[in-house]
C-alpha cells in the first residue's frame, strides 16, 4: 500500500477514537449493524413483546418488492434493508460452474438490487433505490438469497454491500454518494454471498473469502477510496468481519477456515491468529469484556474461547485458547452473547446451548427447542429473554438464566431466514415477502 494511503487511514482512525463514545451511545439506541448494536446478537435497551401471532401484537406487516436475507437495519425512524429484484423476460439457465455445486438454484431473470427503507412507525415504504440491474452469474442455495449482506449506518450514510454486485454508499433519503465495483465472486459449491460489512469510525470493511484470491479490505467511508487490502490464505467463507475493542486496543475479526485473524484497522496487521475452526464457515464470531467467541460445523465441529489480553503472532494451542468445544456447534445462525452467557445452536437444528462465556461450562447446556425445525436465522436478545426463529415461521422465546424455560412459541404465516432486529418495544421480523413490526398494542 502506498505509503500517503497508510497515513490517510492512520489519520482516520486517531480522528475517529475521539467521536467513537458519543457514536456508540447513539447506536445502542439503534440496531445499525448485522448482529446489533454490540455485535453481539443482544439489545442492551429493549423489551420487546413475548407473544404474538398474526392477529396479536403485529402492529403493521409490510408486503416487500423482492427476496433478501439480509437483516433489517434500524436508525431511528427509519428501517434499511437490501432486495433483489427478478424482472424482465425469462433467460436460458444460468448454473453455477462450482465444483460440488449441490441445492442450487439457477439464475433465470435480469435483477434488480436495491436499497429500502421503510418508516419505523407505520410500515410504510419511503424509497427504494436501485443501484444495479444485472443478469447475475451464479444463483445460490435454494434457501439463500442474492440480497443476504445486511447494510450499516452510521446514522448518516447507509453502506449496503452485495458483493459481486458491489458496495454503495446512500444518503438517509436514497441518494447514491458513491460506488464501489467488485469481481465476481466464485462461491463453494455455489452457495452464494452473504458477509456484510462492518464500520470503524471513518473505515468500513469488507470480508471477500471465496474459491479465487481472498482478502480483507478497508475503505474510506467518505470517498469509497480503498485504504488497504490484504491478501488472504483462505477459502470461501460467509462469515462477517467485527471489529472489538479490548484494553484501549481496536481490533478487527474475520474467520475463516486455516486462520482466525485480528487485524490493526489502520493497516490491515495481522496482530494474531489461531487456527481450529473448520471449512465453511458461516457463524460470525463474537466478543465482549476481553474475550472472543468463534465456531463453525462443517467437517468437524469446533468453538473457540479466546482470551484477547496478550494475544500476540499464533496463538494456536497456547493459553490464550480459554476453552474449546467439539460437540453442538454452530453452522449457520451466528452465536448470542448475553451478559456472561454465550447461545449457540447444533449446526442449523432446533438445539440451543448456553455456556458460561467465560470458562464454557455448560448452564444448563443443550435445550431443546421443541418445535422449531430448520434454524437459518441467529438468535438475539433482549429484556432478559432470548428469541430464536426457525424458517417455518415459529419464534421460541426463553427466559434468559442458569435454567431458561420456554415462556411462549409464536407463529406467523411467513418463512424466515432472516436474523431480527430489536429497538425500543418493537421486534423487527423480515420474512420471505413481509416485513413485520412487532409490537404490544397499546392499552385500552
Amino acid at each position: 500500500m502506498p505509503s500517503h494511503q497508510l497515513r490517510h487511514c492512520q489519520f482516520l482512525v486517531v480522528v475517529a477514537c475521539g467521536l467513537l463514545l458519543a457514536a456508540s451511545a447513539r447506536a445502542e439506541e439503534n440496531w445499525p449493524q448485522w448482529r446489533g448494536p454490540l455485535g453481539t446478537g443482544a439489545a442492551s435497551h429493549a423489551k420487546p413483546p413475548i407473544e404474538w401471532s398474526e392477529t396479536k401484537n403485529i402492529r403493521w406487516k409490510t408486503k416487500l418488492p423482492g427476496k433478501g436475507h439480509s437483516t433489517p437495519i434500524v436508525w431511528g425512524d427509519q428501517i434499511f434493508l437490501t432486495i433483489a429484484v427478478p424482472f424482465g423476460e425469462t433467460l436460458p439457465p444460468k448454473h453455477s460452474t462450482a465444483p460440488g455445486t449441490h441445492d442450487g438454484v439457477p439464475v433465470t431473470q435480469q435483477h434488480d438490487f436495491i436499497v429500502l427503507a421503510v418508516d419505523r412507525r407505520d410500515g410504510k415504504i419511503l424509497w427504494q433505490k436501485s443501484v444495479l440491474k444485472k443478469v447475475p452469474h451464479e444463483g445460490g442455495h435454494y434457501t439463500g438469497s442474492l440480497a443476504s449482506n445486511s447494510a450499516v449506518t452510521d446514522g448518516t450514510h447507509v453502506y449496503a454491500f452485495f458483493g459481486t454486485h458491489g458496495l454503495y454508499c446512500l444518503d438517509m433519503n436514497g441518494g447514491l454518494k458513491w460506488q464501489k465495483p467488485f469481481s465476481e465472486m466464485q462461491t463453494k459449491h455455489g452457495h452464494g454471498e452473504s458477509a456484510s460489512p462492518v464500520l470503524h469510525g471513518d473505515l468500513l470493511f469488507v470480508n471477500w473469502d471465496h474459491d479465487g484470491p481472498c482478502f480483507v479490505a478497508a475503505f474510506d467511508k467518505r470517498t469509497g477510496q480503498q485504504c488497504w487490502k490484504v491478501d488472504r490464505d483462505e477459502e470461501t467463507s460467509w462469515s462477517s468481519p467485527i471489529v472489538v475493542e479490548n484494553d484501549g486496543q481496536a481490533m478487527l475479526v474475520v474467520a475463516g477456515t486455516n486462520r482466525l485473524r485480528a487485524y490493526e484497522p489502520a493497516t490491515g496487521r495481522v496482530i494474531w491468529e489461531c487456527g481450529g475452526l473448520s471449512s465453511n464457515i458461516v457463524a460470525t464470531p463474537v466478543a465482549a469484556q476481553g474475550m472472543l467467541f468463534a465456531g463453525s460445523s462443517y467437517e468437524k465441529k469446533a468453538l473457540l474461547g479466546i482470551r484477547l489480553d496478550g494475544a500476540k503472532g499464533d496463538i494456536t494451542g497456547t493459553n490464550r485458547i480459554a476453552w474449546t468445544r467439539s460437540r453442538g456447534t454452530p453452522y449457520v445462525p451466528s452465536p448470542l452473547l448475553y451478559g456472561d452467557s454465550l447461545y449457540f445452536l447444533t449446526h442449523y437444528q432446533g438445539i440451543l446451548t448456553r455456556v458460561e462465556s467465560v470458562t464454557g461450562v455448560d448452564k444448563p447446556g443443550a435445550i431443546r427447542l421443541g418445535s422449531l425445525g430448520n434454524i437459518y436465522a441467529s438468535p438475539v436478545a433482549a429484556d432478559d429473554r432470548v428469541y430464536v426463529t426457525d424458517l417455518d415461521g415459529r419464534t421460541v422465546v426463553l427466559s434468559h438464566g442458569d435454567k431458561p424455560k420456554v415462556l411462549a412459541v409464536n407463529t406467523l404465516d411467513e418463512e424466515f431466514a432472516a436474523s431480527a432486529a430489536i429497538v425500543g418495544r418493537e421486534l423487527f421480523l423480515r420474512g420471505r415477502s413481509h416485513l413485520y413490526c412487532v409490537a404490544e398494542a397499546p392499552a385500552p
